[in-house]
């Protein structure tokens, strides 16, 4: 049986039987859905993707990449990466499109890929800089949307937070509570991107202070939890006696807050602490962490609705477009 075949037996267009079976259920009412449901289980009709996808040009499969994850870790060691996929794959469902998701350790690994495969589209997260010419050039014609990437030159669509402003607020909102020993746990932040904006904000907002955040008091971390537990560790055993540490990571924020527990500190009581993201978990640590938030979950959608925007033919111009960030507060952080 086909979609013609089928389509009589509803009474409905061939078209309104399509959208039931790649899911635009938006565009047909629930009775007439049901309806043709009923006559697809029944004849136990199978769509081949395959043909589908060369009568119409049209795979309706979105590549969502997560660029820099080595072969020995996986994307859930980081909560942040988690929940946009979340976000981002509903989304997609929601409006008959599949995601095919690919994490890899360099982007080159996977554009020569996607190039071949019959995508529609595709979703970048947290590219390095260096690596948009290349990913542009490379993916032709196929609309792709970055996330999270900050870029020098290059006509892309881009969807981000104001990190800048993130990295300013945690410094001005510790520096208020009293706080004048401030740790910094951080990854790398001398490229460009993500990290290297937050912590632009952070310093400009101690300086602002008269606050000098010194050399030592800056420790690299990477975001996976058990490397983060020994930078707290570190803290914790400074002759610094910090009253405060700041992350740019929540999952960072929750090792500090473990390893502090472990050497005999108590948060907020002997150290107060202060995360970035505001994902869930955040709410069922003990204590609850005080952290910049961010929306993801208009963060995930934005980027999915422009891509499809992209897909559908609109014109959607090169921009670069940012959400605003606010603090969060809990009980991780006192006033000193």
């Amino acid at each position: 049986m086909n979609l013609k075949e089928i389509a009589a037996l509803a009474g409905v267009s061939t078209a309104t039987v399509s959208n039931v079976v790649n899911g635009n259920y938006h565009k047909v009412s629930a009775a007439t859905r049901e309806k043709i449901e009923k006559i697809i289980k029944e004849a136990d009709y199978k769509p081949s993707l395959i043909a589908r996808t060369l009568a119409t040009s049209e795979s309706r499969i979105i590549g969502l990449i997560v660029p820099y994850i080595s072969h020995d870790t996986d994307f859930m060691e980081n909560p942040y990466f988690a929940h946009m996929i979340a976000v981002i794959e509903r989304y997609m469902r929601n409006h008959g499109y599949y995601l095919m998701l690919r994490c890899v350790q360099e982007c080159s690994d996977i554009v020569k890929i996607l190039t071949s495969m019959s995508i529609d589209g595709a979703i970048f997260l947290g590219v390095f800089h260096e690596e948009v010419d290349n990913i542009r050039e490379k993916m032709g014609n196929v609309p792709v949307v970055f996330v999270d990437t900050y870029f020098e030159n290059a006509s892309i669509v881009n969807v981000g937070i104001d990190d800048y402003r993130g990295g300013y607020l945690q410094a001005k909102y510790l520096l208020s509570k009293g706080h004048r020993k401030i740790a910094l746990a951080t990854p790398e932040f001398r490229t460009t991107g993500v990290i290297r904006e937050r912590f632009r904000g952070f310093t400009d907002a101690c300086k602002e202070s008269d606050f000098h955040l010194e050399e030592e008091d800056i420790f690299l971390s990477s975001t996976i939890y058990k490397h983060a537990v020994g930078i707290g560790q570190d803290i914790a055993f400074s002759k610094k006696n910090y009253t405060a540490v700041a992350s740019f990571s929540d999952m960072v924020a929750f090792a500090i807050m473990d390893a502090l527990k472990q050497c005999g500190k108590s948060v907020p009581e002997d150290v107060s602490v202060i995360g970035f993201d505001n994902i869930p978990e955040t709410e069922v640590v003990t204590p609850k962490l005080t952290t910049v938030s961010q929306d993801y979950n208009w963060k995930g959608e934005k980027a999915a609705q422009l891509l499809l925007d992209m897909i559908e033919g609109n014109e959607i111009k090169p921009h670069n477009e940012k959400a605003s960030v606010h603090i969060t507060e809990r009980q991780s952080v006192k006033s000193i």
